[in-house]
């Protein structure tokens, strides 16, 4: 019997799915040209698509955040090549950087509002810094999300995040778009292109005042002072003195705890 939802006269896409699986076996309904546009995959995966797919990929993620009645996030980015304290092979510096990481998203985590819908710890889902934040999450007890990507070499989900909230994208945009949709703070741990794609777009963002301004922390100053000349960018002229102050340096999970309360006056 076809089920109709409450507000709807009509069968569902599911309803007419399983329906068209009954069809009879014909000439006409082995054909590609028969299948239902929106259960063709071979239809979806076509250039002319990419609008479709795009808002799909948009879509997708947004609804698991309103089921999951996600309101806020603390955004962490930094390397996936900074190893695990178990790992073999990690520099001093770099299994510091980990688990400074970890201990910064447990932190916030512990400290999460008491319906557990804000200051949600959200990665890129994978190893490195990223691993270590949605662990740090995890060992709180808390819930986080990882938004992975498909690359041309593996990027596995790291066992960290919560299933539930675990996604991957096509689309590096619109993956950009879900770090920031709902960010309270943008933390940024050292890392590569990737991390600076993303720490670029948010400050650029704040800058041209597409989004209000949150903290933007920037953990291991020497660090970033050695990697990119801010002040050598203001002595130019291609940024103004005072987009120096969009972000702000950070050692500890204690300082960036404190600067991500102190914006808000909490």
């Amino acid at each position: 019997m076809t089920k109709y939802t409450p507000c709807s006269p009509f069968p569902t896409a599911r309803d007419d799915e399983e329906a068209a699986r009954r069809a009879r076996d014909t000439a006409q309904t082995r054909s590609p040209s028969y299948r239902l546009a929106f259960a063709d995959s071979d239809f979806l995966v076509r250039d002319e698509l990419r609008p479709v797919r795009l808002q799909l990929e948009l879509l997708k993620p947004e609804l698991a955040f309103q089921e999951e009645k996600i309101e806020s996030t603390i955004v962490v980015f930094g390397s996936a090549r900074t190893p695990a304290p178990e790992d073999d092979g990690g520099s001093p510096e770099k299994i510091a950087i980990y688990e400074e990481a970890r201990r910064f998203a447990r932190i916030m985590s512990e400290r999460k509002s008491p319906d557990g819908m804000r200051n949600v710890i959200v990665t890129g889902g994978g190893p490195g810094v990223m691993e270590a934040a949605n662990r740090g999450a995890h060992e709180a007890g808390e819930r986080s999300v990882g938004l992975n990507i498909v690359l041309p070499h593996e990027q596995a989900p790291n066992p960290y995040a919560t299933p539930e909230l675990s996604f991957q994208f096509h689309y590096f945009a619109i993956r950009k778009m879900h770090f920031l949709m709902r960010a309270r703070a943008l933390v940024c741990f050292p890392g590569g292109f990737g991390t600076m794609d993303e720490l670029f777009e948010m400050l650029t963002l704040i800058q041209t005042g597409k989004v209000m301004p949150i903290p933007v922390l920037l953990f291991r100053e020497a660090w970033w002072r050695r990697i990119v000349n801010f002040e050598a960018m203001a002595e130019e002229g291609v940024i103004a003195p005072a987009d120096l102050d969009i972000f702000q340096f950070v050692e500890t999970a204690e300082q960036a705890q404190a600067a991500i309360e102190g914006f808000y006056g909490e």
